[in-house]
């Protein structure tokens, strides 16, 4: 079972320990022939609030190529900063992606490279809706989006608190 050091707002929640274990034993092979295993979670009312205050604060990127240039910019500015002060940062969860479930073996594969080079900052979320329906949560009617990511820890808390509400069943 993977456990995950989560964001320090969410572990100061009294349900992190449980979100972690819930998040490792949700979790299935991003594809058929992967090694990766990422969490899945309905797209319940509370999740579908946090992404959407999250795309109207500007924390959602979207799409696979836009997110790859994010984490690699990141991961560059982060290793200077590493670099100068001497002290490497610490290994949590920062960013999450969101990833409809109706995309190929192609880019799942794409995906778990991505999650792969950029972990342990980088969770994965897949979700049962299709592109359409992701796109259209955030971006209006006729809109696809097969993966959004969120890049703010604030973003990725509240998404993550409110993952660990709908699975206490509030």
């Amino acid at each position: 079972m993977t456990e995950y050091r989560l964001p320090k707002l969410v572990e100061e929640d009294s349900g992190a320990a449980r979100l972690s274990s819930e998040l490792a034993k949700r979790s299935t092979l991003l594809w058929a022939g992967a090694e990766l295993r990422v969490p899945h979670a309905e797209l319940g009312t509370g999740l579908k609030t946090a992404l959407r205050s999250a795309y109207s604060a500007g924390r959602i990127v979207r799409g696979l190529e836009s997110a790859e240039r994010a984490l690699a910019g990141e991961e560059k500015g982060m290793k200077n900063v590493d670099r100068k002060t001497g002290v490497e940062r610490g290994k949590r969860v920062s960013r999450l992606v969101v990833l409809a479930g109706d995309g190929s073996e192609r880019f799942y594969r794409s995906v778990e490279w991505m999650l792969r080079r950029h972990s342990p900052r980088v969770l994965g979320l897949r979700v049962p809706v299709d592109e359409s329906g992701l796109g259209e949560l955030l971006f209006g009617p006729n809109q696809v989006a097969r993966l959004l990511m969120l890049e703010h820890k604030d973003a990725v808390s509240a998404v993550l608190l409110a993952l660990a509400a709908q699975w206490r069943g509030e």
